[in-house]
């Protein structure tokens, strides 16, 4: 059975995850948001956890200037209907958010996969 848990609860531990990313990477992290939405866009699978939406920093150039913030969306309910407990929860957060956090780095889903954050 999903896990439930307030809007309010479920950021804070977005927040903590980003907390978590060591400062001298997070230094690094540029024209990024980072948005908790309820439910993936329709474009994309219904269980899809995060998801980043921008020019990761190995594919931007000199050129590169003037873009509106590259996106990182994590969603709520595939995350609450996919874990069974708080900590559960607690770690998929932290999971995802360094994924899609990574994607901004340019490291695909294949290396993800092999480092334990597929």
């Amino acid at each position: 059975m999903p896990i439930e848990m307030s809007a309010e609860r479920f950021d804070a531990l977005v927040d903590e995850a980003l907390d978590q990313i060591p400062d001298e990477l997070a230094a690094l992290v540029h024209n990024v948001v980072v948005l908790v939405e309820d439910e993936p866009p329709e474009t994309q699978p219904a269980d899809t956890l995060g998801l980043y939406d921008g020019i990761s920093l190995t594919e931007r150039n000199d050129m590169y200037g003037g873009h509106l913030p590259d996106r990182i969306f994590i969603f709520r309910n595939p995350l609450l209907d996919f874990c069974r407990s708080e900590d559960e929860l607690r770690d998929e957060v932290r999971i995802t958010v360094v994924h899609e956090v990574a994607h901004h780095f340019g490291i695909d889903d294949d290396r993800l996969h092999a480092l334990g954050y597929g």
